[in-house]
């Protein structure tokens, strides 16, 4: 099979990522005014217990089956019987979580309470199972899966400001947000009979899947856990509206993960036919890269959103979300911390398949994130599940380096860490410096100009606010640009030697 290009999968990945969750970012500012804190929250809520269903259901086949499919994807035969037997045990194990969501339902409080919003939500459960995403990936078909996604978004974005106006119109947005999320995976598995054979070849030998199934089950329940985990002891500990603020302060740092985390879920295929077939330079190359991306990236878009967390809090979600600001600002540096632990993981150790590492170290995370947020939410509340996450996530990526340093040594040589470090002083400090004068010397006189010709205008914080992110946007990362191309940073001069390639520039 012919390999795309990693840059156009990179970007396709990327807008992929993006489009499962632009949907509730673009949505946000209108949600969080008409459902408030206590109806995000109860949807949040919602959305992470049904996550922890989906995941046994899942049983780790979204990451494995990519590997799997994508060692036999030049053997349409073999290619097609993975997929079958993958499928099987897919919905196989998605009847029997339906079962006990029943179950739980029945008797949970908390669950029975809203069980129409829990099951509205669990069709997520037998959508992503008939999706088959990881075949799609495998096979490397971002441009397709890319565009499916964004077209349903954009649909789900009409439905909410046609169908959601009233404080009980959770339930409703609820199911635009899973039509959003998942129902485009109807699609995928109409269009199956494109890429393997939809009759049965035989042969078929489920047994010779579940223990590395197993292993990446595990693996899956452990990130799940830490991912989720926060949310769900919110809710126990304290009540949906402290839900309600920490989901807000999660949102941006969702979004710029999702860029970040795109990098390796387009290199797993890649990577793992690089092992498949011994190539080994090819593999340490695009590793550096992706750590390269991660630093540049990621490093970036942590100091930014850390120093201007109270502007995004109040243009996204409105004074009524101030106690979100602390939180965010705790968990916006697990952007880098997850960027960095995510090609050690998912790019490096599930090809060469040493999964159990990753699984050692996720499940270490789990333990800590339970702890530290059974110390800290009762007295902390939504900022003490932020540190229990950071430090959980610290703890992985540690762990996971310490286990690769070997490995690692001959790739991070390529890597020039003090140019990147003080690109971003630089950039940091004409950032603080533009916001200090223009907070003192010009901003006052603009805001008094606004708000003198429009008396009655609304969203007075909102629109203060994007004036500052946007003036601060720009001098970061005007800055930020010309320090990394002074410093003559390698992958940035890649990108624009490409851009201008691509754009003909001499």
């Amino acid at each position: 099979m012919k390999q795309k290009s990693i840059k156009l999968n990179f970007l396709m990945n990327s807008l992929l990522s993006i489009s499962s969750i632009i949907f509730p970012i673009i949505t946000f500012p209108y949600i969080s005014r008409i459902l408030t804190n206590v109806g995000t929250g109860k949807i949040a809520t919602a959305t992470s217990v049904i996550a922890y269903f989906n995941i046994f259901a899942q049983l780790g086949i979204p990451t494995y089956g990519v590997r799997a499919c994508a060692k036999v994807r030049d053997d349409k035969e073999k290619l097609t019987r993975t997929a079958h037997e993958l499928l099987m045990i897919n919905l196989i194990m998605s009847a029997f979580m339906y079962v006990l969501l029943f179950f739980a339902i029945l008797f949970v409080p908390i669950l029975r309470d809203d069980k129409i919003l829990y099951i509205i939500t669990s069709a997520t459960i037998l959508l992503t199972s008939i999706g088959m995403e990881w075949l799609y990936k495998a096979l490397e078909q971002y441009t397709y899966i890319t565009i499916r996604s964004v077209i349903f978004k954009m649909i789900a974005i009409g439905l909410m400001f046609l169908l959601v106006h009233e404080q009980k119109d959770y339930v409703i947005y609820g199911g635009i947000a899973i039509f959003a999320s998942s129902a485009s995976y109807i699609l995928n598995f109409i269009n199956l009979r494109k890429y393997i054979d939809l009759k049965p070849v035989g042969g078929y030998d489920l047994k010779r899947h579940l223990k590395p199934v197993g292993i990446f089950l595990a693996m899956s329940c452990a990130t799940t856990i830490y991912t989720n985990l926060d949310t769900v002891m919110l809710r126990v500990m304290t009540d949906e509206g402290e839900v309600g603020l920490y989901n807000a302060a999660v949102k941006i740092k969702t979004v710029l993960l999702s860029v970040v985390t795109s990098l390796g879920a387009v290199l797993l295929p890649r990577v793992s036919y690089y092992i498949e077939n011994k190539m080994f330079d090819e593999f340490k190359n695009v590793s550096a890269k992706a750590i390269n991306f991660v630093l540049v990236f990621a490093g970036g878009a942590t100091i930014f959103f850390v120093f201007m967390a109270n502007q995004c809090i109040m243009l996204i979600s409105g004074e009524g979300f101030a106690g979100s600001i602390v939180p965010m600002q705790i968990i916006v540096p697990t952007i880098l911390i997850i960027g960095l632990s995510n090609i050690f993981g998912i790019q490096m150790l599930v090809p060469l398949g040493k999964e159990k590492a990753l699984l050692g170290a996720e499940i270490g995370g789990a333990i800590i994130d339970m702890v530290l947020n059974a110390i800290l939410i009762p007295f902390f509340r939504s900022a003490g599940a932020s540190i229990g996450t950071l430090v959980a996530e610290i703890f992985v990526t540690t762990y996971l380096f310490i286990y690769l340093r070997n490995e690692l040594k001959g790739v991070l040589k390529r890597i020039k860490l003090v140019k990147i470090l003080f690109s971003l002083a630089v950039a940091t400090g004409i950032m603080i410096g533009t916001m200090y004068l223009s907070g003192r010397y010009i901003l006052p006189g603009l805001y008094d100009s606004i708000f003198y010709r429009f008396p009655n205008i609304d969203y007075r914080v909102e629109i203060k606010s994007f004036i500052e992110l946007f003036i601060s946007f720009v001098m970061f990362s005007a800055g930020y640009l010309l320090m990394l191309i002074v410093n003559r940073e390698s992958l940035t001069l890649e990108i624009l030697g490409s851009i201008k390639a691509k754009l003909k520039i001499k």
